[in-house]
């Protein structure tokens, strides 16, 4: 039983990844280009697809929770003690290195099916900085910050803020969960052009049902009594990290699911580029461009270890499960996307290859 459930966690886990990476090459999926397309090209479809997603994941994944299919509780985002300053700080890190390395680390995967090698060097360059920062030469320096600033909180999501104020957990839930999607929905609906965009409008509804997908799969279909599967859905910094790991010292790891959905958001994102035509090899333009590339992959790599996670994985995970710290790494993330594209900080766009 408890090879088949492991077995069935992983199968799954491959398989929201070849869609999602199928998802994410035709549609473009993508924090850091919805906000670029945001702030310097004035489309905001994108961002509205990523606001829908964000919708259908707290929307799916709480229904999980109310009807007891699944604990969120084990999660890594529902935590009693949490460092407020470094989960910022990691999503500041996180979204500067973002812009710099032009796409996150799921968008990497599925532009690096594409037959795109920048995204080679982002992919590795991220999982060996993301290593170091959780486990190699950083990781006391950020275990020293996050002891120092941690605080033990008695709410530590929204509904359990509200059920503070007296109200049932059931009912503090569903307040919190339909306010934000409410306001997400009508957020997203409110553009014309998002709304004549079936295209994106489905890559938002799918995007945000993976999400609960991985939390039925892992909260589950892998709640195991004699070797449960750690919790968890899409997330992208520590997953490529494992699976290059893995890529090199398999037979003295085991599989997990993290390191099955990175391997399909490649496969899918290849078989589709192939499929469509789409498939084509592209490098850098300039040692400066792969310089400013990696130097973005080794930030997002550190920051997202700090924040807990990235785009999807504090972004859309996170946020499905209503928790306060995944909202403080998520601010960090789009302050830091934001200092990326506009004003003083902003990077200089290079010309591509």
């Amino acid at each position: 039983m408890t090879m088949e459930s492991t077995q069935l966690v992983i199968l799954a886990g491959l398989v929201i990844g070849l869609i999602y990476g199928a998802v994410g090459l035709l549609s473009g999926f993508c924090l850091m280009s919805s906000m670029r397309g945001l702030l310097a090209e004035g489309d905001g479809r994108l961002v509205r697809s990523y606001a829908l997603a964000i919708a259908v994941a707290i929307a799916a994944s709480q229904l999980l929770v109310g009807s007891g299919t699944v604990d969120l509780g084990k999660s890594i985002y529902l935590q009693q003690s949490f460092s407020a300053p470094v989960l910022f700080l990691g999503g500041l890190l996180f979204g500067y290195g973002m812009v710099l390395s032009n796409g996150c680390g799921s968008r990497a995967l599925v532009l690096l099916g594409r037959g795109n090698l920048r995204s080679f060097v982002v992919v590795i360059v991220l999982a060996i900085a993301a290593q170091m920062t959780l486990k190699g030469l950083v990781a006391p320096a950020r275990i020293a910050l996050v002891q120092a600033s941690q605080t033990s909180v008695g709410a530590n999501s929204l509904p359990s803020v509200l059920a503070t104020l007296g109200l049932a957990e059931a009912l503090s839930r569903a307040i919190a969960a339909a306010v934000i999607v409410v306001a997400l929905i009508l957020f997203a609906f409110a553009h014309p052009t998002f709304r004549r965009s079936p295209g994106q409008i489905a890559a938002g509804v799918i995007v945000g049902v993976l999400v609960a997908g991985g939390w039925f799969v892992t909260g589950y279909l892998g709640a195991d009594d004699f070797n449960p599967v750690p919790v968890t859905s899409l997330t992208f910094v520590a997953p490529i990290a494992d699976a290059l790991q893995y890529a090199m010292l398999s037979t003295g790891l085991t599989l997990n699911f993290g390191v099955a959905t990175v391997a399909g958001v490649f496969a899918g994102s290849l078989v589709t580029a192939l499929a469509t035509g789409r498939f084509k090899l592209e490098g850098y333009s300039s040692p400066r461009h792969m310089l400013r590339s990696a130097g973005g992959a080794a930030m997002m790599g550190i920051g997202g270890v700090m924040a807990f996670g990235c785009s999807i994985g504090q972004g859309l995970t996170g946020v499905s499960t209503l928790a306060l710290g995944s909202l403080v790494a998520l601010a960090g993330i789009l302050l830091g996307t934001t200092a990326g594209l506009r004003g003083a900080l902003r990077v200089q766009p290079l010309a591509m290859a």
